[in-house]
């Protein structure tokens, strides 16, 4: 609670300037403190400063209307000033006194919301970690994560103008991203030991250090931790200080108000309750007698409303009864709750309510504190001395012992008793000295009767002494605290005199006791009796201040108590106890009429004199300065005549715009702390819940047509209740309905389906990335509630059906127009449109089309799970109008164009992954449009191959080019390229997609096979044109045309390869012909290499024997050898052949890319010329072999067996029956000129033989 005494200096200087400055000002007039000078503390002149300050006019008429224009204006002021500070006195004794709500504690706590500048900081710091200027690690993945992240929704102007409506907070921006990246995430491949459950949590803790920056995180946790207490529950000066920013109370106004309305004093608060409930009866009967009813939608409600007013103040009675007021302390606030009591109090039924002795039996508790006693002179020093207390009728207790040269104790005794005037006796004792003493002597001893009002302090008391004590000045000092109990509201001494108690005029002891919140009763007691002597129930009395009573002596400040037939007079002897007394008796009958002390009376009659008595209670002087600052207008005002209905919606708008404009993204939704003030207000002030809900509405509607964004479900909350209230549902236990509620039902329900219809229609800008969570689905589901005729019936589905997907084609067009718009705003103004351009402009804002629907469908085709099929709607008529703009850009384009096919591409590769898109209507309209030009682009792409197929074998060099000819790789990479582009389209329609892939592999088997006899004829006529001696080398150009074959082999099994029926035979048979060529390529090279080996075989002919040459030469070669070292004959022929069998073999072996292939021609060349050498010797078994033809054989085929199998070829195939006649006819010939002609020189089969088992 605010310290009073703060403000009590400066409030003095208040009053004494404006005493001197400003007279008393009338009833219901005070001067603005919107013009006041706090620091001063005066109060400054209305309009002289004004009028003075002002230039003068040069037309008299203009300025006198400017001069009442702006008196107009003051006066207004001054009226919504004045307004507000008598709302501010009803608001401060809600909070004060609470006992109908209470704060709640179940409310969902609130997010910080982000402002302009904050947003500003974010992006700085995402761009900051993009440009590398932060320390923070991380992965390409997550770098691009967060560049999407950067580019799509931070630097959106949706966000910037959710931020701009208040509706954005820091969980916002980390639920996007969340949601941003469980995708990506997902789609990684997966890593042994690292789950996609860390990668997200590790690229989470990124993100939050990226958003903190540099800020210590400590802090920002202090910061949120401190905010989010203040959302739960706030303390009374905490709700205080909150209703003065709210309404504009200056500080010392509300110190003033406090102090004056006593909110302080439980007791005070209590009792202005009753009064006004009081009067709230008073006026329902009012009402009824004066038929001055609201005006109902049926007549019948009249007698309805005056029960229902009735009911409510009995129901409040009840809450108030429940009130604990006779055990425990102060009332706190989160004690307080509501009475389950339903039972109507009825204040006339006094016999239910009659009070005994035993219901107001008082107890207290009394602390005795012993501290010293003096003028103990006749005992020795070293005597012992203590002291005893005791409350009669109670236990007795003692303090420590003491010397008598020095008896100080400050021993407490506590003690409990139900007496209101007990007896306290303190005894002084000292220990008997004698031998067969029994107990101590008693030296004095004092009894004292105090009460609550009793000093609390220490005093001295003398005591009555002993005639053992012969000392005559005997005191002690002692102090007794006396607890006044919480149900004791008053006590003291006073003279009274009645009519059927306190028949004769005597001064007693009396007590004022609260048995509960409506039954007080003035007791009187006498001493050391627990019961009162006599009581009077105050039920119906109505207390007041009198003049002197004559004929009653004793007491000199008189007040009475009046009843109908009962007067009971009472005297005090002073003015403040009179006043004291007056007060507390004013709060407990709860009368409606305001004792006003005499001394007041005087004082307002001379105009601020100085008062004649100045014994008057420190809450007097608080009303006294209250009235002198105009205040007393405000806290003396009946709540009753009031309408608080106009009162309520001024706070509770005022109480809105104040929660809209705080740190906390609220939505529209109240603090706890707002709710409970305006529940209790409701409650206490009899505001209906209609009213409330209707007002409430009002200001929500209002304040989401300026731009602020408001949670659906809180509208769905108000609305519903309103909904039932109007259709006698009872939500608040209210049968009445008013026709003015229910007008305005209707007018706020034509309002709010017109603002859902509108946020349906804005629904990617109203509620951006699907933020606030659950509001586009709220949304959804209050307009379908606003569509009901009553609470009861269910609207047709139809219907909804209807209204949302007209909003829904609205929003297309909206949606649309927002994308051109912003494709237009990055376009160079004032440049001509090429249709290469317009293309690219088409295929930017397919980009943009496709990111809107992929937006929609990830944020906010959750909130239309319902109506899934409006959704796909919405997208058709989206893609219509993007169709449109496709179209035009298509017409324009060259027809020998083909750079439309991106954007084929690009669209249809989104579409054929959606569900309800894939085929729909605007991808029909795509595929209609791009199968001419496909049909087209794959008829010119075959003229244009088969071209150059045909130029290129013209031209072929056959230099080897990757795996082929640069012919045959040019053919096989436009065959792939173009099987890849018709691939790459995913056509979605599958019997034209069906017939584009026949297509292409047919023209690729129909290329291939051209490709193929081609290189078959040039690979013929290469052979058929090069030598037939050893002189022959294996070409590279003879390689390529093999690795051509190998190469269209391979790429007919992938350019080729059909599953199903006539596409399949059609396969087989390239392959088969691509088989035959090369079978036949690899005979002719056979045949090739026999004819070279024909060749050799016919240069050792001729020294067959019986031949004119082979006696001439071998004769001349003996003749030589003799003189001169003569070369052997035909070794260079053998030399030769090896050699060139060695350079085919190593460059087939080197050049040609498939071993099948080679093994297949090294298998048939070597049996081919093995048949080839045993024919030869076959035609000569009766001859017998030259020793030069002998050692060309033996050479050419011991070589020939060793190369071949070396190169791979089985040994199946080198020891067949030909080589074994071969090698046996060559061995027999080897011996036979062993014995002829003495030696072969080193050349033997049968070295051949070792070297091969070596070899093995």
């Amino acid at each position: 609670m605010l310290d009073p005494s703060s403000s009590e200096e400066e409030s003095d200087g208040i009053v004494e300037e404006e005493s001197k400055e400003v007279t008393a000002p009338q009833a219901g007039s005070r001067i603005s403190p919107s013009r006041t000078s706090e620091s001063s503390g005066g109060l400054a002149p209305s309009s002289g400063g004004r009028n003075s300050a002002r230039p003068t006019s040069p037309s008299p008429s203009a300025a006198s209307e400017q001069e009442k224009e702006e008196v107009e204006k003051l006066q207004r002021e001054e009226e919504e000033r004045k307004k507000k500070l008598q709302l501010y006195v009803f608001v401060m004794r809600c909070v004060a006194y609470p006992f109908n709500a209470k704060q709640p504690t179940d409310m969902a706590r609130r997010q910080q919301k982000i402002t302009k500048q904050q947003l500003q900081q974010t992006k700085d710091r995402f761009q900051a970690f993009l440009n590398g200027d932060t320390q923070i690690v991380a992965d390409e993945a997550f770098i691009n994560a967060v560049q999407s992240y950067y580019e799509v929704f931070l630097k959106s102007d949706r966000v910037a103008k959710m931020v701009q409506s208040g509706g954005f907070s820091a969980n916002d921006c980390r639920e996007v991203f969340k949601r941003h990246i469980e995708k990506r995430v997902r789609s990684l491949p997966e890593i042994d030991g690292l789950s996609k459950e860390t990668v997200l949590s590790s690229w989470m803790a990124k993100f939050d250090t990226i958003y903190r920056g540099d800020e210590d995180p400590r802090k920002a946790q202090q910061r949120m931790t401190a905010s989010a207490a203040s959302e739960l529950i706030l303390s009374k000066d905490q709700l205080y200080e909150m209703f003065q920013n709210i309404l504009g109370i200056k500080k010392f106004e509300h110190q003033l108000l406090y102090q004056a309305c006593q909110l302080d004093n439980l007791d005070e608060q209590a009792a202005q309750i009753r009064r006004e409930l009081d009067g709230r009866l008073q006026m329902a009967d009012q009402i009824a007698r004066g038929g001055k009813f609201p005006k109902f939608v049926s007549k019948e409600m009249e007698a309805m409303y005056i029960e229902e007013l009735k009911s409510s103040v009995n129901q409040l009675m009840a809450n108030l009864e429940s009130m604990p007021v006779s055990k425990g302390g102060e009332f706190k606030l989160q004690k307080l709750k509501r009475g389950h009591n339903t039972s109507i109090i009825d204040m006339g039924q006094e016999d239910e309510n009659t009070l005994s002795k035993s219901d107001v039996v008082l107890s207290f508790t009394l602390e005795v504190v012993i501290m010293e006693v003096q003028g103990l002179k006749s005992l020795a020093p070293n005597r012992i001395v203590y002291c005893t207390m005791e409350v009669e009728g109670g236990e007795k207790l003692q303090t420590d012992q003491a010397e008598a040269s020095k008896p100080t104790w400050g021993t407490q005794g506590d003690f409990t008793t139900t007496h209101p005037l007990p007896a306290v006796k303190v005894k002084l004792f000292t220990e008997s000295t004698g031998v067969l003493a029994l107990e101590d002597k008693e030296l004095g001893r004092v009894v004292l009767h105090p009460t609550p009002n009793s000093p609390k302090q220490s005093e001295l008391h003398k005591m009555t002494l002993t005639k053992a004590c012969p000392d005559h000045d005997l005191k002690i000092k002692l102090a007794i605290r006396m607890d006044k109990p919480q149900n004791m509201k008053h006590s003291g001494y006073l003279w009274a005199f009645g009519k059927n108690v306190w028949k004769r005029w005597k001064k007693r002891f009396f007590v004022l006791v609260q048995v509960s919140q409506y039954t007080f009763a003035m007791c009187s007691y006498r001493e050391k009796k627990s019961e009162p002597q006599e009581l009077l129930q105050l039920d119906g009395y109505t207390v007041d201040y009198t003049d002197p009573q004559p004929g009653l002596d004793g007491g000199r400040a008189f007040f009475n108590a009046v009843k109908e037939g009962d007067t009971v007079i009472f005297a005090s002897d002073d003015e403040q106890d009179r006043i004291l007394w007056v007060q507390a008796m004013y709060r407990a009958t709860g009368q409606s009429h305001k004792p006003v002390p005499p001394t007041q009376v005087q004082k307002l009659n001379s105009k601020g004199g100085a008062s004649a008595q100045m014994d008057a209670p420190i809450s007097q002087f608080y009303a006294d300065r209250a009235q002198k600052h105009g205040m007393d207008e405000f806290i003396s005002a009946n709540p009753c005549s009031f309408d608080h209905a106009s009162l309520f919606q001024m706070v509770q708008r005022l109480t809105l715009d104040h929660r809209l404009n705080d740190t906390f993204c609220c939505l529209g939704w109240f603090s706890p702390g707002q709710v409970f003030v305006l529940d209790e207000y409701c409650a206490r002030n009899g505001v209906r819940g209609c009213h409330r809900h209707l007002c409430y509405l009002r200001d929500l509607l209002e304040r989401a047509d300026n731009g602020a964004m408001i949670d659906p479900t809180l509208l769905h909350y108000s609305f519903a209740f309103c909904a039932s209230h109007v259709h006698g549902n009872r939500p608040d236990g209210l049968s009445t309905v008013k026709v003015d509620e229910k007008e305005r039902f209707e007018e706020i329900k034509e309002r709010l389906r017109v603002i859902l219809e509108n946020q349906i229609i804005h629904f990617r800008y109203c509620f951006p990335f699907g933020r606030p969570e659950g509001a586009l689905k709220a949304t959804l589901s209050l307009l379908e509630r606003v569509l009901m005729k009553d609470i009861v019936t269910p609207v047709p589905q139809e219907e909804v059906k209807g209204v949302i997907r007209k909003c829904l084609e609205q929003a297309a067009q909206l949606n649309y127009q927002r994308i051109t718009e912003y494709a237009k705003i990055e376009e160079n103004a004032g440049r001509l449109v090429t249709p290469a351009k317009k293309l690219e402009e088409t295929i930017r804002l397919a980009e943009l089309v496709i990111e809107v629907l992929q937006q929609n469908q990830e944020h906010h085709a959750e909130a239309f799970a319902w109506w899934t099929d409006l959704m796909v709607e919405h997208a058709e008529n989206f893609l219509a109008l993007y169709a449109v703009d496709m179209d035009a850009a298509l017409e324009i384009q060259s027809p020998e164009s083909w750079d439309s096919f991106p954007l084929f591409q690009l669209l249809n590769d989104f579409l054929r992954t959606d569900y309800h898109l894939c085929n729909g209507k605007f991808h029909k309209h795509l595929q209609d449009l791009y199968a001419p030009l496909v049909v087209r682009y794959v008829d010119l792409m075959e003229s244009s191959i088969a071209q150059s197929i045909h130029r290129g074998f013209e031209r072929e060099s056959w230099e080897p080019v990757n795996n082929g000819s640069g012919t045959s790789e040019d053919l096989f990479w436009k065959l792939d390229a173009l099987q890849t582009f018709i691939r790459d389209l995913h056509w979605p329609e599958e019997e034209f997609a069906k017939h584009l892939e026949s297509r292409i592999q047919l023209m690729s088997s129909d290329m291939i096979e051209n490709c193929v006899k081609r290189t078959r004829m040039a690979f013929e006529s290469k052979l058929t044109k090069s030598s037939r001696s050893t002189d022959f080398r294996i070409s590279p150009t003879i390689c390529t045309m093999f690795n051509v074959m190998v190469d269209a082999k391979d790429q007919s099994a992938k350019l080729c390869a059909m599953e199903m029926g006539q596409e399949k035979q059609y396969h087989s048979q390239i392959d088969d012909l691509i088989e035959e060529s090369v079978k036949d390529m690899i005979q002719l090279l056979v045949a090739k290499f026999v004819v070279i080996l024909e060749s050799v075989l016919a240069k050792i002919s001729r020294y067959d024997e019986g031949t004119l040459f082979s006696s001439f030469l071998s004769f001349t070669v003996k003749a030589a050898s003799k003189y001169v070292d003569v070369p052997k004959p035909g070794m260079d022929v053998a030399d030769g052949y090896v050699t060139f069998v060695r350079h085919s073999q190593d460059m087939l072996r080197d050049k040609v890319n498939e071993e099948v292939y080679i093994e297949r021609l090294f298998d048939q060349w070597y049996t081919a010329t093995m048949n080839l050498l045993g024919t030869w010797l076959t035609e000569r078994m009766d001859q017998q072999l030259h020793v030069y033809q002998l050692k060309i054989l033996i050479r050419i085929a011991k070589k020939k067996y060793r190369d071949f199998r070396l190169q791979g070829v089985l040994d199946s195939t080198l020891n067949s029956k030909l080589y074994e006649t071969v090698r046996n006819r060559l061995t027999l010939e080897e011996a036979t000129a062993s014995v002829r002609e003495g030696g072969m020189q080193g050349i033997s089969m049968k070295d051949s033989d070792e070297e091969d088992e070596e070899d093995d």
